[in-house]
């Protein structure tokens, strides 16, 4: 092709010798006309139809003609013409010239002159879809400069007269950000694979605002929406595989659920396959994560390149004949393949990261949504401390193995090409490294095994752990008044060290496993050196074997050390998948069990009903609920939400509902947004509902108005307060059905009674809407439509008031016994309890509500359109199965409020809560000292100097191993051989030893660090006030728990040891190259300086980026706890879509600080190990400079420490940035050392007599107390005395100081002025539980904690179970134990959901028996029964307290006309304060609420 006569491999290859053995290196003419042309070009055209049809399907945008592109398009289409001219000249030499050109002088100019016609279309092409900068182009046009140059050369060389000149274009073109989005889409491609777009966080720490945009491909409403649809599809397969028969689409619902039994019925012999999550995962995130296999397989065979070139290099110096350019191309070309592979991997990293963070946000959303849409009966199954780890601890584990799951298939990649290269090298004595490696393989894979155990064990404690910690935080009120802490400290100590016994086994299987590892790679080396040696004398271990061989057993090193680390994280991510599956998994609510739409008569399986009843409710009417505690009144309405399981019949609703819970759910946000619950704002119907609901008192007295912030649940705003913004929500909302859970239990008459007549009655808001009232208010009754009487799950009588009275029946009966009573209660205060589910569902675990059939129609028949129209009928024949999600009411600060002069409401004032803060700045000395302080100062040292024994033993083997090399060869063998081996052999034992050594004592240390960072943190958050609580978000304290301290249990330590690894590495290796070549010594410093910057740059960012994501981790936790306790109610209002764009937004919030350090980390590693790349370069220049005075033992283990150096570097930079970064942790648990704590516990020695107080009289003098420093007493100046044994009631309008004054009582806030003295004792001096374990509270809102009963009332053991019975049995709750199957090792659900609220309150009356001190304070504390239990109570009270000193404040003013004196007040003063006979006599304030009450 090249010449006419001599066939073209001939023609390539005869030349040799100018080519290689020359002193003047130059390609033959027919390589360059042929060869040099031709690899642009089909590397081009190899590209094109890929690209083209990736530009087709990726359109982003259209870029306008600039300049740039009229050049480009110019510059291809001259050298178009160029080198069609060139074919033209070819033609017209063939016709007029002598001689007749080869056909390659026509071939290569057509082809050459199409690729450029292709490049400029392609550049056209580009424009028009919006490519900023093209990868493919610019590597086109680079390798057709290198190839043109090469060309360009020979041709002056040859002094020839045509010079051909191929133009390159760069591909650069600069963008300039708009707002902040992410510079990524816009760089360049030089940019991108050098990372070139860093973050520039060392002149100022960076802050929330320097933070990127996501970049939409990673956000979480492109991610999420696509596992959950692979997710679900994955459901849907295996249903239908294991469905005996396909339903028919035409069928009805109701038809379909039948089905769907039979099919359950059917299969049950069979175990059906769990659908699998990882297929979903690997079908949602799998083509993106092809893309890194593929960089990874290039860059595994580049590997190999670096070993290859110290061979050559090798025997160049041996060989002194050869010419010195072929050095320094040597050096060149080791230069030039170390960067591509430095690019190439970082780029790897790129794609596993982004790959990790799009898996962890996917998730998290999709845990989130599932929360949202899960039963109740599955609910239980899953605490709130173990779905929060799914977010946390699960999410993040498959987030740390995306980086390094390519290695599964790349290790054995790199082992099978390393023991090939070996095999060329030693020969068969290779084999015996190999039975070593094999020997290595079950060893790794039992303590693979183990770890698995043990990661499975750590995460229940852990799950545990998390669970009592959120439980005490959500009731820390409860243990504060009751003095528990130490008891629950105990608590969690116990889960912890329990956890701390599997970590510590665990630490002593990574030490096993460290040794292996460390000691794997060596012992291969040995092995196979010694076979080489020992098999035939003549086998000489010369510098050329023995360092090519070291060096590829160095790149063994890596797979072989990855390998174990891979598996055990492929063993913990798949214990993660199995706990996510089982989650997503769960049953969901049934969508059809409430319709949606009119209903137009009865099924006929009514037919089937025993006892069936049907009503007609017309629109606008008032549906009455009455029956005892745990009738089942709540679980009516709950079937209507749609919130139990339907088992059998139908429930259709027509129009949207509004529902508030029993319990009050409140969000962590402004009392504003609690009440338009993303609504749009409607100022005067804002102004009507907020006017109805009694809250207009209540707006004036808070510090911001209706900007004030509302803590966590509602900590600071009382019971009755929660309960009127949770009711003025459902009347903002507007909707055409309101199903009220008893909203009225918790207010005061005349509060309960203004919004009956405001809200619900017949002149109310909602008085042309339909409302279904569960109430215990019997003044409410007669206003009623229609009442319904339950008993027992059972509707017993249905009618208006009258009809009812006129019955004769229970109804009539119950009313006439309670005939006292019904005037007085005419506000329904009663907190009745109506998850009647749960008692039923303690003893049977499946509840009925019975024979029931309503109908709720309009007066208007079924027509749709009519807006406010509704329709509900149920036909359930028996079992709903509860799946009430009660709100579990935890933790309130029964603040009264903060009673404040009318000032300008400043929405600042009004803030409670502090997020989460980054610290700024380096990590300070002293919390690595702490650290070290909590391992122990003699184990540190002791580590330290066992790791430094193990790096000098390392470097002296080493150091020996190029000795012996260079040992001389005498009779074709060396004499001291053996020796050598043995020297070797005993220095790679001793390595072993003190790596195993530095691991167990590196690991004890960590351990001990946990215990006591855990335990002093633990101490610290006890230890703060309740206003600590109140302005902390639990979220930030369970992120503390959770997140901070399993950095502390398993990340430290292991990151310490590698760092300290690499640190040492890295010095190796440079003393041994200055040893080799002192002439690096001159750029070493150079190098050292510009590391230094790179590294200090890198740390001030990434360090700062960590900080902002740890901060911003904890309110995706905080939002979700949030969430989880108010499903019902955002099912219920259909706000579930905005609920999980906020979740959404809080992920992407904490992915966008977390991406940027992806992009830190990869900036970081190119740019070390291009400083690497150098060190090695010059390494070995100077070795191929002074190859005359350099032994080949010495330059080989030079070269062979200067290729590890490269990746000890980049190791060294990330390492010391993960400790700092890590140390955060530390910085964070250690950060509640600092704040504000209570006084103490207990004062030693105890001053207090014994069996204080005895008599129980109290007397206040001057008392003032106010929440915060910034704030108007919340109580002024009250003085007065109460003698022992009296009974007084505390009474006054909602946010009067009623409960801060019990709180002052506790010293929950200490008094800003004055005392309060019990016995004659003042209470200021005495230690917190010395005052807090001799006087007892019930408070208003019945607490209960995950565990036993008997722990929930006698949490301390110190009383005996006849105690606990004879107290039950005063709290009437004996019948209900002793009917349970474990008695009072019955296990309570977590906040006691699996009891009625009644239930939960009359356990507080047991513990207060229990205790039975002189003082007992009752904080509302009946407000949540029924007016039977209450009653029972109040005897209760005035039977088994009657010498002692209570204090009640009260709702219900029938509960204390009995009492000696009563206290009155009004904005934290004193008004009144007599008995009741006289108050009422006096005309006053008193008086008024008495007549308000009916009482008088």
């Amino acid at each position: 092709m090249c010449a006419e006569h001599t066939p073209f491999v001939l023609f390539f290859l005869q030349d040799w010798n100018r080519t290689w053995y020359t002193n003047n290196p130059d390609f033959t003419q027919c390589f360059q006309n042929t060869v040099l042309v031709w690899l642009p070009c089909l590397y081009l055209w190899m590209c094109a139809p890929i690209y083209l049809i990736y530009l087709r399907s990726h359109d982003h945008g259209y870029i306008c003609m600039s300049h740039l592109n009229k050049a480009k398009t110019a510059v291809g289409l001259l050298l178009w013409i160029i080198c069609w001219s060139d074919v033209f000249y070819s033609f017209w030499e063939r016709s007029h010239g002598s001689s007749v050109p080869s056909p390659v002088h026509l071939v290569s100019p057509t082809f050459l002159g199409l690729t450029m016609l292709l490049a400029t279309l392609v550049i056209q092409y580009e424009r028009m879809k919006g490519v900023q900068s093209s990868g493919v182009m610019l590597i086109f046009w680079l390798l057709a400069l290198l190839c043109a140059t090469v060309t360009f050369r020979s041709k002056i060389l040859q002094a020839l007269d045509q010079v051909s000149l191929e133009l390159s274009l760069d591909e650069y073109s600069c963008i300039k950000p708009l707002d902040n989005p992410c510079p990524e889409p816009g760089a360049s491609f030089l940019s991108k694979i050098s990372f070139w777009m860093m973050v520039m966080g060392y002149k100022r720490p960076l802050e929330e605002k320097d933070l990127w945009s996501l970049n939409p491909e990673d956000c979480s409403q492109r991610v999420v929406p696509q596992l959950v649809c692979r997710w679900n599809t994955e459901c849907q397969k295996r249903k239908m595989l294991y469905s005996p028969k396909r339903v028919p689409q035409s069928e009805s619902k109701e038809g379909q659920a039948v089905e769907e039994t039979e099919i359950l019925l059917v299969k049950s012999p069979h175990k059906a396959k769990e659908p699998s999550l990882f297929w979903a995962l690997c079908l949602t995130f799998g083509p993106y994560f092809f893309i890194s296999c593929l960089y990874k397989i290039i860059q595994d065979i580049l590997m190999f390149v670096g070993p290859e070139i110290l061979r050559l290099l090798i025997r160049f110096i041996n060989d002194s004949s050869a010419p010195s350019w072929q050095g320094f191309f040597y050096t060149a070309l080791l230069f030039i393949s170390t960067c591509v592979q430095s690019l190439i991997l970082q780029r790897y990293f790129h794609v596993c990261f982004v790959s990790g963070m799009r898996l962890r946000t996917a998730i998290i959303g999709a845990v989130y949504r599932k929360a949202l849409v899960i039963s109740s009966a599955a609910r239980r199954t899953s605490t709130v401390g173990e779905i929060v780890n799914l977010m946390s601890v699960d999410a993040q584990r498959f987030m740390d193995l995306i980086t390094y799951i390519n290695m599964i298939w790349s290790a054995p990649l790199q082992v099978v090409l390393a023991l090939y290269f070996l095999w060329q090298n030693l020969g068969p004595s290779v084999l015996a490294g190999v039975a070593v490696m094999v020997l290595m393989v079950p060893v790794n894979a039992v303590i693979a095994m183990k770890t698995k155990t043990y990661q499975v064990a750590q995460m229940k404690s852990k799950d545990n752990r998390i669970k009592l910690m959120n439980e005490m935080l959500n009731g820390i009120k409860v243990l504060k008044l009751y003095a528990w802490e130490l008891a629950f400290k105990d608590k969690v100590s116990e889960i912890r060290e329990s956890e701390l016994r599997v970590l510590k086994k665990a630490a002593y299987l990574a030490a096993v496993s460290t040794f292996t590892w460390v000691c794997a790679p060596f012992l291969v080396a040995l092995s196979t050196f010694t076979v080489y040696v020992l098999i035939d004398e003549h086998n000489v271990l010369d510098a050329q074997k023995a360092f090519v061989s070291l060096a590829l057993f160095n790149i063994l090193r890596f797979p072989l050390n990855m390998l174990p680390m891979v598996i055990s994280s492929m063993v913990q991510a798949s214990v993660s998948l199995k706990r996510l599956r089982v989650f997503l998994s769960h049953e969901e609510l049934q969508e059809d069990s409430v319709e949606h739409k009119a209903v137009a008569s009865c099924e006929s399986s009514i037919s089937l009903c025993v006892h069936r009843l049907n009503v007609s409710i017309p629109e606008g009417s008032l549906v009455a609920i009455v029956g005892h505690v745990g009738s089942g009144k709540s679980s009516l309405l709950s079937a209507l939400l749609g919130e139990m399981d339907k088992l059998e019949g139908s429930v259709a609703v027509k129009g949207l509902v509004a529902y508030v819970p029993q319990q009050a759910w409140i969000q962590n946000s402004t009392l504003k947004d609690n009440i338009m619950f993303g609504q749009e704002r409607r100022e005067a119907w804002y102004q009507h509902v907020v006017e109805a609901c009694a809250l207009q008192p209540d707006l004036e007295i808070l510090p911001a108005g209706d900007e004030t912030e509302i803590g966590e649940k509602g900590v600071n705003l009382s019971g009755g307060q929660k309960q009127r913004v949770s009711l003025a929500r459902a009347v903002y909302c507007d909707r055409a059905v309101y199903l009220l859970d008893d909203p009225l239990s918790a207010v005061d008459a005349h509060v309960g009674k203004h919004i009956f007549d405001q809200v619900i009655g017949k002149h109310g808001l909602l008085k042309d809407k339909t409302r279904v009232l569960v109430t215990h208010g019997l003044s409410y009754l007669p206003q009623a439509d229609l009442i319904l009487v339950m008993v027992e799950g059972e509707i017993t009588e249905m009618g208006s008031y009258q009809q009812l009275m006129d019955t004769e029946g229970a109804f009539a009966e119950f009313l006439r016994t309670y005939t006292a009573v019904e005037h007085t209660d005419n506000d329904g205060e009663t907190h009745c309890t109506s998850h009647a589910t749960m008692i039923f569902y303690l003893s049977r675990g499946n509840f009925n509500i019975q024979q029931i059939n309503v109908v709720i129609t309009t007066r208007r028949g079924y027509d749709c359109s009519a807006e406010n129209d509704f329709v509900c009928s149920m036909n359930i024949k028996a079992s709903f199965r509860p799946n009430v999600s009660s709100v579990s009411k935890l933790s309130q600060t029964g603040k009264e409020n903060m009673v404040l002069n009318k000032r300008a409401k400043n929405p600042e004032v009004g803030k409670l809560t502090e997020a989460d803060k980054a610290s700024t700045g380096k990590v300070k000395l002293s919390v690595f000292w702490a650290y070290l302080k909590a391992i122990g100062v003699l184990l540190s040292c002791i580590s330290l100097l066992l790791f430094l024994t193990h790096h000098l033993v390392s470097l002296y083997s080493n150091y020996w191993l190029s000795l012996w090399t260079d040992d001389p060869v005498v009779n074709g063998t060396q004499p001291y051989r053996q020796m050598r081996l043995g020297v070797y052999g005993a220095l790679g034992l001793s390595q072993g030893v003190a790596i195993f050594g530095y691991s167990i004592a590196m690991s004890i240390g960590g351990i001990l660090a946990s215990r006591s960072l855990h335990q002093s943190m633990l101490y610290d958050v006890l230890r703060s006030p309740m206003s600590f609580f109140e302005r902390t978000p639990s979220g930030n304290l369970v992120n503390r728990f959770a997140k901070e301290i399993d950095t502390i249990d398993s990340v430290i330590p292991s990151i310490i040891k590698m760092f300290m690894g690499s640190m040492f590495n890295v010095l190796g290796a440079c003393v041994v190259i200055l040893i080799a070549t002192p002439l690096v010594a001159i750029i070493i410093p150079f190098l050292g300086l510009l590391y230094f910057f790179v590294q200090r740059f890198y740390v001030a960012s990434s360090r700062q980026l960590k900080r902002l994501e740890s901060v911003s981790r904890s309110p995706i936790y905080t939002h979700f706890n949030e969430t989880l306790l108010g499903t019902s109610v955002i099912r219920a209002f259909g706000e579930q879509q905005r609920f999980i764009r906020e979740s959404d937004l809080r992920v992407d919030n904490n992915q966008k600080a977390y991406y940027p350090s992806i992009v830190a980390n990869r900036w970081l590693a190119v740019r070390l190990e291009f400083v690497g790349n150098i060190i090695v370069s010059f390494a070995a220049l100077f070795a191929v400079i002074a190859r005359e005075r350099l032994s080949p033992g010495i330059m080989g283990l030079a070269i062979s420490y200067a290729l590890q150096l490269t990746a000890s570097l980049t190791w060294l930079v990330r390492m010391s940035s993960d400790v700092e970064t890590n140390i955060v942790a530390v910085e964070r648990v250690k950060e509640y050392r600092d704040t504000e704590k209570e006084a103490e516990w207990k004062h030693k020695p105890s001053s207090l007599p014994a069996g204080w107080p005895t008599e129980g009289c109290i007397d206040i003098r001057g008392f003032s107390l106010r929440y915060r420093h910034d704030l108007d007493p919340a109580i002024r100046n009250i003085t007065i005395r109460i003698n022992g044994g009296e009974k007084v009631g505390i009474v006054g309008r909602t946010g009067a100081g009623k409960s801060s004054l019990t709180l002052g009582l506790f010293r929950i806030i200490e008094a800003a002025e004055g005392h309060i003295l019990i016995d004659g004792v003042d209470i200021a001096q005495l230690g917190l539980h010395d005052l807090r374990s001799r006087i007892t509270i019930i408070p208003q809102d019945p607490v209960l904690f995950s565990g036993s009963l008997r722990m929930n009332l006698d949490p301390f053991d110190s009383y005996s179970d006849e105690d606990i019975w004879r107290a039950l049995e005063y709290s009437h709750l004996k019948n209900f134990v002793s009917a349970l199957p474990n008695k009072l090792s019955h296990e309570c659900s977590e906040g006691g959901e699996n009891l009625s609220v009644g239930q939960r309150q009359l356990l507080c009356l047991a513990r207060a028996l229990l205790r039975k001190t002189k003082v007992l304070v009752l904080d509302e504390a009946t407000a949540a029964v029924d007016m039977e239990t209450d009653n029972l109570i109040q005897s209760t009270i005035r039977s088994q307290f009657e010498d002692c000193t209570v204090l009640t404040i009260a709702h219900r003013l029938n509960t204390i006309m009995d009492y000696t004196r009563v206290l009155v007040l009004d904005k934290g003063e004193t008004t009144e304060f007599d008995s009741p006979s006289n108050l009422i006599a006096q005309r006053g304030a008193f008086y008024k609420m008495v007549k308000d009450a009916g009482l008088v």
